[in-house]
């Protein structure tokens, strides 16, 4: 127990062990390491982005950088001694080309006029069959027209001269935005010099950012007290129009630099500089915006770009800093004012001399009108332009490629086209039940079915439904020439003087669908000839031939004229109830027009790449369809129609030997007015009607035939001349009885006939010869 004592006791005395604290922990390590991911990671994030950057830099940059939208011509206008075109008219084309007035001549694209004579500085421009040069000409025009041609810089006659054409469209990728790229070295040297002097000066030096340039504008702003200057470069301009959107905020501006900075590591400097002059915006065309100074030289002056004097070139440099503040359509004394500051800018950095300050200086600003070239001016013929294309080109192709498309239109034809239809419908609506009318109307080259001008409706200038080619209505009368021709075709029973009745016709069909046909005048006219039936479009006497040949047949010889809508095999068939469309229409009346040959009607001529390779040509093509004897039969009784028939009302306004041809159609009720016909040079079909199918109170020769008329008098040079065929033989008869006269007989006319299809006897008014036929008509017929 002692002993145990004496341990406890002890244990008192013994040494403590000191309490050992935990150390607190260091703060250091921790923050460091924080820091160090943070910056990692930022530095991740950083270089990913910079990489996404440079990426997207690099694929438009290098990709394909410009949706270059298709460009449509109209036909070109070729100037020869002759040419029916006066002073006047000619000034208004040159007006539409954009052409300025300019009394030196200096530059392409100019013209001056001094009485009688108009001096022009024609443009160099690729058609697409050849490049032609630019030239100075002289056009001197009297009463009738041109009377010559001069080359004023070698002083003789030229025979022809073809005029740039005009732009009548575009088609756009679903951002309007459109250019003419130039390279480089085709950019005038004081356009370089002045963006370099007015926006850049230390473009060639800098690396995408110039912090001297931004140290500048500030002190510049500053001692404004407003923004006069800017501190942007011309690769962070382009960074901006080129990738990014309008946005003013830090981080986009942040983005800017950066974009910039990878531009000028990846490319030459020469490449970002082409790249600006190609992408900078320098104004709006309508809903169309404007890049670029190739096409911004075209926009505001009418000229290219290598031709710009030095006062228009500073002019365009001024748009940079605002091309709407700086519009020199809208604000000329503003616009003057930047132009000058740009003229000075360039004196101050020894690019241009003191003379050529004060000569630029001192110049009006003298753009041209803007007339909206970008502007689709013809919907309508467009449209059928477009259908065109698509059977050989993707969507993508006709708004992205720059394809250049030269048309068959004629601008004088089609504006003369669009100016009838609408004084004339507003004549129309002036007799009674005549409103709310519609029209459409389509006009083509009689010698070769390219379309020279093409009316969709009421409204000229607006895209919507195109009547012209999509209205299917019925034809009436003009189905009519379709029997005639089948019926001649068999000439054994059918001439042009086979007398057929004109009388009551009932035709029992299926499911008790019987037919009993009337004429307009519901009269009934008897034995008639068979071209007076056709003159005077009489109902009952077609319907008895075209029962007689088969409607089968006549639907035959239809599709051999182009039409490829099916049709249904009625006896109302032969009275026009098939359907078809204006453009149809012309496909059948072009048949005749080429005597038997059918000629695809187009509005192309030719389709060429940016680069100028010919893609596609649209050739004349021509194939015989009809016999040419039946069709020389059926025109010379279309030109009975004008002469004595339906037509008859059109020779108020031209000659009574101008040789017309041509056929009235009026429908059930009068609901739609068709005229169909041509002239030497041009075949026209017109359609009016309504749009919700009600009565239109007009017949063919009361409306359609009323635009035709006007239309033809101020658009046709040429009468017709119809080309016998050697199968044909003409010989007098007599109309009393349809036999064989001679030009002692009363009233005999001379009619074509298949060879072997004249009558055999002869009238009683001739005392007939022993000698043949040939030699009784020798030496006595005229040429028809």
């Amino acid at each position: 127990m002692a002993e145990n004592t004496k341990k406890q006791g002890s244990s008192r005395y013994e040494k403590k062990k000191p309490v050992v604290k935990p150390k607190p922990k260091s703060t250091s390590h921790w923050f460091r390491n924080s820091v160090l991911v943070f910056m990692v990671g930022s530095g991740f994030l950083l270089v990913s982005y910079l990489g996404y950057l440079d990426y997207n830099v690099r694929a438009q940059f290098e990709g394909k950088r410009w949706a270059i939208p298709a460009r449509v011509y109209a036909s070109p206008v070729e100037l020869y001694a002759g040419y029916n075109l006066t002073a006047a008219k000619f000034e208004e084309l040159l007006s539409a080309l954009h052409y300025r007035q300019e009394v030196h001549l200096s530059s392409e694209g100019t013209y001056f006029r001094n009485g009688a004579q108009i001096s022009v500085k024609t443009r160099e421009f690729t058609f697409w069959d050849q490049k032609q040069p630019s030239t100075v000409i002289r056009v001197n025009f009297n009463a009738s027209g041109i009377a010559n041609i001069v080359d004023a810089t070698q002083t003789q006659d030229l025979a022809i001269v073809r005029l740039d054409p005009v732009q009548i469209g575009s088609f756009y990728p679903a951002i309007k935005e459109d250019r003419i790229l130039i390279k480089l070295e085709e950019a005038p040297d004081a356009l370089i010099k002045g963006l370099l002097a007015s926006e850049d000066r230390d473009f060639y030096q800098h690396i995408g950012i110039s912090f001297k340039g931004i140290a500048r504008a500030l002190w510049m702003n500053t001692l404004a007290g407003h923004t006069v200057q800017g501190g942007s470069t011309i690769t962070q301009q382009l960074v901006k129009n080129f990738y990014l959107t309008s946005e003013r905020s830090l981080t986009r501006k942040i983005k800017e630099a950066l974009m910039a900075l990878i531009l000028e590591y990846r490319y030459s400097k020469d490449e970002i500089l082409e790249a600006y002059l190609n992408e900078i915006y320098l104004g709006q065309d309508g809903a169309s915006a404007v890049h670029g100074f190739g096409l911004a030289s075209e926009f505001y002056f009418g000229s290219a770009l290598k031709d710009l004097p030095l006062e228009h070139i500073a002019s365009l440099i001024a748009l940079v800093r605002g091309p709407s503040e700086y519009d020199p359509r809208r604000y000329a004394e503003r616009s003057v004012q930047r132009r000058n500051l740009v003229l000075e800018k360039m004196h101050e950095e020894g690019y241009i001399t003191k003379q050529q300050l004060a000569k630029a200086t001192a110049k009006p600003l003298n753009v041209i009108a803007n007339t909206h070239r970008s502007t689709n001016r013809y919907p309508g013929f467009l449209d059928l332009v477009k259908r065109q294309l698509r059977q050989d080109y993707k969507e993508q192709d006709l708004t992205s490629e720059g394809l250049r498309i030269f048309t068959t239109l004629d601008t004088r034809i089609q504006d003369t086209l669009e100016a009838t239809v609408i004084n004339k419908l507003n004549q129309l609506e002036k007799l009674p039940k005549a409103n709310g009318l519609e029209a459409a109307a389509v006009v083509t080259r009689r010698d070769g079915g390219e379309i020279a001008a093409l009316v969709s409706g009421r409204e000229v200038s607006s895209a919507g439904f195109n009547r012209a080619l999509d209205a299917v209505r019925p034809i009436g009368s003009l189905i009519k020439p379709v029997v005639y021709l089948t019926a001649l075709e068999y000439p054994n029973k059918y001439t042009i003087t086979t007398p057929v009745s004109d009388s009551a016709i009932f035709i029992k069909g299926a499911n008790g669908n019987d037919w009993s046909p009337k004429n307009y005048d519901h009269q009934e006219h008897g034995m008639v000839s068979l071209h007076s039936a056709l003159a005077h479009s009489y109902n009952l006497a077609t319907v008895r031939i075209g029962m007689d040949v088969g409607v089968a047949r006549v639907a035959k010889t239809l599709r051999s004229m182009g039409i490829t809508r099916p049709v249904d095999l009625f006896p109302s068939f032969l009275l026009g109830a098939s359907a078809h469309t204006p453009m149809e229409v012309a496909e059948i009346y072009q048949t005749l027009a080429g005597d038997g040959f059918s000629t695809p009607l187009k509005g192309i001529r030719a389709v060429v790449a940016a680069d100028g390779a010919r893609l596609q040509s649209y050739p004349f093509t021509v194939r015989q369809v009809l016999d040419p004897a039946v069709t020389y039969i059926v025109n010379t009784m279309l030109q009975e129609v004008m002469r004595e028939g339906t037509g008859r009302s059109a020779y108020s306004a031209f000659p009574a030997n101008y040789g017309l041809v041509g056929k009235t159609g009026t429908t059930n009720d009068a609901k739609d007015s068709w005229f169909a016909g041509y002239t030497g040079d041009y075949l026209s079909v017109v359609w009016i009607g309504r749009d919700d199918n009600k009565p239109a109170g007009l017949t063919g020769a009361t409306g359609a035939l009323q635009v035709w008329t006007s239309l033809m008098k101020q658009i046709s040079t040429q009468p017709v001349t119809l080309i016998q065929p050697d199968n044909i033989k003409m010989a007098w008869i007599d109309p009393a009885n349809g036999l064989l006269a001679n030009e002692h007989c009363a009233g005999a006319k001379v009619y074509p006939f298949v060879a072997g299809s004249t009558p055999d006897d002869y009238s009683p008014c001739v005392d007939a010869p022993a000698n043949s036929f040939e030699t009784l008509i020798n030496g006595l017929l005229p040429n028809n």
